[in-house]
């Protein structure tokens, strides 16, 4: 699943195609536009244009304008494990499957606008998603934007271990399991840690970390860039201290951590 990085340089892509007229839309995916029959989201889109590009956490949205100027619906855009915007000679995420020959039904969902550009959502696993007015209650804050005081409060609530709560998206929006370890890495705090054990200036030092590690990953392409992710694997170590890394399961998902820095 991509994460807060990689989702916002999708944003980014679907920012350069906002204002233009919408002259068609393809959603024959039935799977990829569920619960939308073939045909709906064109019939919503259709006349209209894209508005606004926003972005909480890894879920992504436009607003849009129907043809009359009235408000439209919210155009709902989830990339899943390999999905990819491609508009005007701009991919985002950048450099996703290049490496093979493309074929036509990767191509999961599109919108051509009056002017003759495309913006497409490319896909090999078929695991992406479009729906018109997506649901973000469930949503905490974005993990870009959240304040020091309200990250404190909200990650040090209860006891569960610190990457548990760091990827809970009703705390904070946007972590995934590649940016938890970077950002624990980062700070040099165990991932299994309960949470009510940490001090404010722990927390402080955390939300730190973590922005410091979106800045980068959205800078350098992705999560999968961060300092620490090439070392995620069995007898490698801590680009840092040298210390030998350990790998185990927290809060159900695989974590790596330094042996001497974050024990």
């Amino acid at each position: 699943m991509p994460e807060l990085p990689e989702v916002e340089l999708a944003r980014q892509v679907l920012a350069g195609a906002l204002g233009r007229k919408i002259r068609s839309v393809d959603d024959h995916d039935d799977w990829v536009c569920r619960p939308h029959a073939p045909g709906d989201i064109a019939t919503a889109l259709r006349g209209g244009r894209l508005v606004g590009a926003h972005r909480r956490g890894k879920t992504l949205w436009c607003e849009t304008e129907a043809g009359d100027g009235r408000p439209g619906p919210n155009l709902g855009l989830h990339l899943g494990m390999a999905g990819q915007l491609r508009f005007a000679g701009e991919s985002g995420p950048p450099g996703r499957a290049r490496d093979r020959v493309e074929k036509p039904e990767w191509f999961r969902f599109g919108i051509t606008f009056a002017d003759g550009e495309q913006l497409r959502l490319f896909d090999t696993r078929r695991l992406s998603r479009v729906r018109l007015d997506p649901d973000l209650d469930a949503l905490g804050p974005d993990a870009g934007e959240i304040s020091r005081r309200d990250f404190a409060e909200r990650v040090g609530r209860g006891r569960a271990p610190l990457k548990a709560r760091l990827l809970d998206q009703s705390v904070v929006a946007g972590i995934g399991n590649l940016l938890a370890d970077e950002t624990l890495w980062q700070a040099a705090l165990s991932p299994a840690r309960p949470v009510d054990e940490l001090s404010s200036d722990d927390l402080g030092h955390l939300h730190k970390a973590l922005r410091k590690a979106l800045r980068a990953a959205i800078r350098h392409g992705g999560v999968h860039t961060g300092e620490i992710i090439g070392h995620r694997r069995a007898g490698d170590h801590c680009p840092r201290c040298g210390a030998e890394m350990r790998h185990g399961t927290v809060g159900g998902r695989s974590t790596w951590w330094c042996s001497k820095e974050q024990s």
